[in-house]
Formats: structure tokens, sequence, C-alpha cells
């Protein structure tokens, strides 16, 4: 049996990973600059993630939710807390779709209606519950359980009222910073009234944090900046650094009941593992504060390459847009200059770096990349 070939691949077998350096079988090292579309957060093999990882694999990887898990406790109050939302409840699953397909589920449940309204160019995950990519703002996508999507411009306020003020719409799903679309960001402005007019039209505000989320933007989630509060918050890629989960952060407005969701793998022992040691790692080394430090110095020197047409993002969530496709720009940063980047479209890179990535490593990809251009 082959894989199935659906990922173009670079010719490059990576064996171990260090940090924001990267090794291939070769020996040959790379600076990462992108972590696997945000995935890794706190680093690659950090020691004490590999040691918690370690220590509980020896001792149960997994059993269902079917008996108490106090890692899942343990591991909603430390989110809770370092994020600003203790008083919210967490939903544990196993990717960001999954994510989103239960928060658009919830929002159902909650208001009994069917349609969503989501944004050109947004990306919420592959399932089929899951908003697709667009540029065209009229068309109007079936999804499950009968549901069906409408997209609007981003930051486009009046025609999301217009169509709120129907009384027809269950949720407006929203990314914190548009990763897949170009690291398109939502007006904080925009992001305020939005949050008023689901309020006064009872529907419900999900903010995708899947990529823009744990830090990467130099808060904790990039709707802070806007001061607003949604009602559901999706979150995955860097909760884990690697390890495969997901979560919903559910405001109070929701009531559990038994059986209102269910999971099979969502919240295991493992998982829960890899996911409190990365919320200590960000606390303790201070990540946050060194991904706004770092990001907003990469965000300023590249500003003043004349050969970017424009540069996008809040801290080490970074897009630089070019006249010409980036194809040529990215395999030389690889296979020249031994950086890994990643891409938006044609002609945007994007820059994904691990949270801890160093000012001297900022440096020396901005003279790595002075060099291709």
């Amino acid at each position: 049996m082959k894989t199935f070939d659906v990922y173009p691949l670079f010719n490059i077998e990576i064996e171990k990973g260090i940090g924001c350096r990267t090794y291939d079988k070769q020996g040959v090292e790379y600076l990462d600059l992108y972590g696997g579309h945000a995935v890794i957060s706190v680093g690659h093999s950090h020691p004490f993630f590999v040691q918690k990882l370690t220590n509980q694999a020896e001792k149960l990887i997994f059993y269902s939710n079917s008996v108490i898990n106090k890692l899942q406790e343990e591991l909603a109050e430390k989110l809770g807390k370092l994020s600003g939302y203790d008083d919210y409840s967490l939903f544990l699953i196993n990717s960001g779709a999954e994510a989103n397909e239960n928060a658009l589920k919830l929002a159902s449940f909650h208001n009994g209606r069917k349609k969503v309204i989501a944004f050109e160019k947004g990306f919420h995950g592959r399932t089929s519950a899951a908003v697709k990519v667009t540029d065209n703002p009229k068309i109007i996508a079936p999804v499950n359980d009968g549901m069906e999507v409408e997209f609007f411009p981003l930051n486009d306020i009046d025609g999301v009222k217009n169509s709120l003020q129907k009384g027809d719409v269950s949720a407006v799903i929203i990314e914190g910073i548009q990763g897949v679309g170009g690291i398109q960001i939502p007006e904080p402005d925009f992001l305020k009234e939005l949050s008023e007019v689901c309020k006064a039209n009872d529907t419900i505000l999900i903010l995708d944090e899947i990529q823009s989320g744990y830090g990467r933007s130099g808060k904790f989630f990039a709707h802070q900046y806007a001061g607003i509060r949604p009602d559901l918050i999706t979150v995955a890629k860097g909760m884990g650094n690697g390890y495969p989960i997901g979560g919903v952060l559910i405001s109070p407005v929701f009531k559990a009941a038994h059986g209102l969701l269910g999971t099979t793998f969502g919240g295991n022992h493992l998982a829960c593992v890899a996911a409190i040691a990365v919320l200590d790692i960000i606390k303790a080394e201070n990540l946050i504060q060194n991904a706004n430090k770092v990001g907003e110095y990469l965000l300023t020197e590249l500003k003043k390459f004349p050969q970017i047409k424009e540069v996008r993002g809040l801290g080490l969530m970074i897009g630089l847009e070019f006249d010409e496709p980036v194809k040529e720009i990215r395999s030389r940063l690889l296979f020249e200059q031994k950086v890994f980047t990643g891409a938006s479209g044609t002609n945007i890179i994007r820059l994904l770096p691990p949270l801890c990535l160093s000012m001297n490593d900022a440096k020396l990809f901005l003279e790595k990349l002075k060099s291709v251009l």
C-alpha cells in the first residue's frame, strides 16, 4: 500500500529537531520559521515537554472518558488562568476541524438555528461541517445537519448586520487572524461591533484561534487585542506542540448535559499531559512576551525590504506579500539558506516559528532573506 498523494513534498527527510532548529538524516541543520503550520509552540524536543510525555507513556497512554481523568481538570484550570477565561468550560477533542465542528453544533443546539456566517478566505478545517474557503461573498455552502454558510468580506459589518437582522443565523465564525487566507487581521473596531450585534440578535460568536491562539499573536488570543469575549473559542495546533489535541472554550451561557457532545480520543491522558506541559513552558519562559518582542522586531525590519509589497501580522504570525509568485523565493530559502517557511496562495510567504524564536535567530533569518532577495 502507498500513501494517498494529496500533499506536495520537499525531498527532505527530517529526523530530529531542537528548539527552532531541525535536522535531516544527513545532519544538515535548518532554521524552522514555520513550525508545521504553527503547531510547534514551545520548540522542538523541549526537555520538559519530552520528560512529561515519557513519564506518562510509562504509566497510561489512553483510557476512555468513562472514568475520571484529573489531567483534564488540571488542563482546564491552567488554560483558564493563563488565557484569562477561567470562568469558561473546556471540551477536549483531537483537532481544529473537530473543535470548529463541535462549536457549530453547540451554537445550533443553543438557539435552534442552522445558518452560519463566515468570511472570505477564512479557513476552519477540512471536515464537511467546516466552513470552506471562498472568494465569493455570495456563495451559500451546505454543511452538516442542514446548516448553510453565507460568506462576507472580512470587516464588512454592514453586510453581517443585514443578514443577522433576519433572525435565522445560528453563529458567526471568524479567525483571530486569517492564516490560510494570507495573514489578514480583523479590525479591532469591527470585532467589537461584531460582538455587539451578535449579542443583540442571539447569535453565537465563535472565534477560531486554532492558528492564531496560544500566544502566537503576542497575546494569548489574537481577539484580545479588540477587548472582546466571544461565546466560543476553538483551539488546537500549538496546544500540544505536535501532539494531536484540540478544544472548545465554552462561555457560561451554555449549560452542559450528559450526551450533548462526545469524543473517543479527546482529552486522553497523553494529550492532556502534552497540553499541560505546553502551558507550563509558555508561562515559565514568558513565551507570549517573547513572541510579542521578537515579532515586533521582525515586522519592523521586514517592512524595510523594498522587494516586499506588504508585511502583515501580529507577534510571530507574519505574512509577506510579494508582487510575484513566491515559489522560487521559498525554494531558495530552503535549499540554499536552509530555512523552512510556509506559503498562503501564490504570492504570500507565511512565518509561524516556535514562540521561543530568539532575537539572534530573527536576525539570522533577515540576513538569509536579504541574501535571497
